[in-house]
């Protein structure tokens, strides 16, 4: 992360948002905003941001209303990236996707359902339903699957009164899509694929990897939408208004393909249009689909080698891919519904309803964070963008808090995301004793001059032994930090010189500014010292392990004095009647450390708790914000199912009701639930924490698979 300090004094600013948290203000708020969270049920829950299409983090669009048709849909970042969609049923059109009101009055939405691989649109239009699925399946053990960037739309039409009907479907998508900006030149084409009808859309002047940056659209590669061939399927590439206005009039679309380019994308807005013929539809649903894909060509730039996306291993072409995608389309919903269902069941078990709501909204905004590459030596590494603080390029902190939803569900993919900062940091590149922060700006995971990057010498160390730890608990092997050792003992030795009582030093949330004798800090490098003592043992290190784990339990017992306080424990040990959240404590349990007593991690969830407001508990004592990430590993903190779900509520009536409508934000104020900053960032597979304290849980979902 970059620091936030510039956007923090704004915030600062802000009457009534900043200040001590009193339990008198606290216990105001709940008189005023108190809702009721019911565990176990499964009331109607209301995304933020509902994901559509989230494969990558380019490649990522979403509806930031309720309803479909009440917004254009969007880019993560907000700008549009327009996709539509009509049903035209006996004559009359029905919007089901898109915002323009003069194309035809919107169908009735009846019901939104979220799930960790489909998004579910139900609609009621004249006198039949229509459900709009969204698939993307990404499944974690499933690679060459989980590479592909593609997202499948399917359209399921029945009637609802016995009768025949004679029913159209129409889609588009606007050249948005593969622009950064809407002057860019777009052009197009039909391509040539067995058993698809196909078009292609891209920029003219293709731009490879040429530029990099936070809030910033792909404008090159292709852009492929493809429908199963048949006869009465329509597809060509025309200006949206005049395609919509065919296609509403007619029910088709009558005019040749569009010739006027390269044109900007805002001239005359040119869009790929389908227009599927069903025929007479009655009580037996009728199906249609589409394949959305994306070839970036080239994704990643890592140490100045450009790097072709994973899915292209062993010589597939882009028509491999779409026609692998289609033969593969019923075994990979099948198996996504499966896994669906099975996830579900799990989080709801371990944590709740809205637990596992929850975790389902952050499954897809997690997985579109990365990027599957096919690396130098043939093998996969995943690359993460810090999306929306600073699009950094695999920023260790970043990887740190979304790593549980990777432990969970295969720990290899956090092997291949930890795997380049690791070769970069025992590279004659790195100078220092200490974990690097990131890679640069993605795309380009290049380095950068050491002695310009964001220092987190603490922070970036302790979170790479615990997650490596995390990956020798999961695979019940430490073979991949051995491949490391060196590396990791370097940087153990300086967590045991430094870790203890962290000088000036940036934390994870930089935003909050540099902060000396850091209590939460130092309880990062404690638990990292017993992390690398455990895989020390595992490695049959005996010795090492031995001195390494005295000196952790030292540590542990000053801590405790260090930090202790009347109730809780001090954000910093020089800063009596502070508090903060000790949410790094969570790994003494996740990974069976046992440094501390447990009534330390008691204590500091009722003293949490007794800091709630309807939207959570702040961060520390010094603001009334929160991070979403580190509630969820707060409240992995306790025994007690009951408490976990009392504790989580907040998270979810933030997701459920926050005025600011956005992908999934981790930074949000607990006074009202409103946005502080960040939004469609992948720490939020943090979530998933709470899985790894159920030992069952987290052995079942890592063997699946193997």
């Amino acid at each position: 992360m970059r620091m936030f300090l510039e956007k923090r004094a704004q915030h600062l600013c802000q009457a009534g948002r900043v200040h001590l948290v009193k339990s008198g203000i606290i216990a105001l708020l709940l008189l005023f905003f108190a809702v009721p969270a019911v565990a176990g049920q499964s009331p109607d829950f209301r995304p933020p941001a509902v994901p559509l299409v989230a494969v990558d983090p380019y490649f990522s669009i979403w509806s930031f209303a309720s309803h479909l048709t009440y917004d254009s849909t969007r880019h993560w970042s907000g700008a549009p990236m327009t996709m539509e969609s009509i049903v035209r049923v006996d004559g009359k059109s029905y919007r089901i996707m898109g915002i323009r009101p003069w194309v035809a009055a919107p169908a009735r939405q009846l019901d939104l359902q979220v799930l960790p691989t489909r998004t579910l649109y139900d609609f009621e239009a004249g006198n039949v339903h229509i459900r709009l699925t969204f698939l993307t399946p990404d499944l974690p053990r499933q690679i060459d699957i989980l590479s592909r960037p593609v997202t499948y739309l399917t359209w399921q039409v029945r009637s609802l009164d016995g009768k025949q009907h004679q029913v159209e479907i129409y889609y588009d998508n606007t050249a948005e899509l593969v622009v950064n900006t809407p002057e860019e030149a777009v052009t197009w084409e039909s391509e040539s694929v067995p058993g698809l009808r196909v078009l292609r859309m891209g920029t003219s002047a293709q731009p490879i990897l040429g530029r990099a940056g936070d809030r910033v659209r792909i404008d090159w590669g292709y852009l492929y939408a493809a429908a199963p061939q048949e006869e009465s399927l329509q597809a060509t590439v025309l200006s949206e208004r005049k395609a919509t206005q065919e296609f509403v009039s007619k029910g088709q679309l009558d005019s040749p393909m569009d010739l006027r380019k390269p044109r900007a994308a805002d001239d005359e807005s040119p869009a790929m249009a389908f227009a599927f013929h069903l025929g007479a539809v009655g009580a037996e649903p009728v199906s249609r689909r589409l394949i959305l894909a994306y070839d970036e060509i080239y994704p990643v730039e890592y140490l100045h080698q450009q790097l072709r996306p994973y899915w292209q291993h062993g010589g597939v072409t882009v028509s491999d891919l779409l026609e692998s995608a289609e033969h593969d389309y019923a075994s990979l919903d099948a198996q996504s519904g499966e896994f669906d269902q099975a996830l579900m069941a799990d989080l709801s078990r371990v944590g709740g309803m809205q637990y596992a709501e929850v975790a389902a909204l952050a499954y897809r905004q997690s997985f579109a964070a990365n990027k599957l590459a096919l690396g130098p030596d043939g093998k996969p590494l995943m690359f993460v963008k810090e999306i929306s603080s600073c699009g950094c390029a695999q920023t260790a902190d970043v990887i740190y808090p979304e790593s549980p939803i990777l432990l969970l569900l295969n720990p290899k993919l956090l092997e291949d995301s930890l795997i380049p900062l690791l070769d970069y940091a025992r590279s004659s590149r790195w100078p220092y004793p200490y974990a690097p922060h990131d890679l640069g700006t993605y795309p380009l995971d290049n380095g950068r001059v050491p002695s310009q990057m964001e220092s987190m010498p603490v922070e970036e160390s302790g979170n790479m032994l615990l997650m490596i730890g995390g990956i020798a608990r999961a695979e019940g092997n430490a073979s991949f930090a051995a491949r490391y050792w060196p590396l990791l003992t370097k940087w153990a030795d300086y967590l045991k010189k430094h870790g203890l009582d962290p000088g000036d030093q940036l934390c994870t949330d930089d935003f909050t500014g540099l902060l000396a004798h850091n209590a939460n800090l130092s309880l990062k490098a404690i638990e990292a010292l017993g992390s690398y003592a455990m895989m020390a043992r595992m490695l049959g290190k005996t010795s090492v392990s031995k001195s390494f784990r005295r000196t952790a339990q030292a540590y542990a017992r000053k801590w405790m004095q260090m930090a202790g306080g009347q109730g809780h424990t001090r954000l910093a040990f020089d800063q009596p009647g502070t508090w903060s959240q000790k949410y790094n404590l969570v790994w003494d349990r996740v990974l069976g450390l046992g440094l501390f007593p447990p009534g330390v991690a008691q204590q500091e969830v009722d003293y949490y708790r007794s800091q709630s407001t309807p939207f959570g508990f702040p961060l520390d004592s010094r603001a009334a914000f929160t991070k979403l990430d580190w509630e969820s590993w707060s409240a992995a903190l306790t025994t007690s199912k009951a408490a976990f779900r009392s504790m989580f509520s907040g998270v979810y009536n933030f997701a459920d009701r926050t005025p600011t409508r956005v992908p999934l934000s981790d930074w949000y104020w607990t006074v009202d639930g409103s946005q502080t900053g960040f939004q469609a960032r992948p720490v939020v597979g943090g979530v998933y924490m709470e899985m790894l304290t159920d030992p069952a849980i987290w052995e079942k979902w890592a063997a699946r698979g193997k």
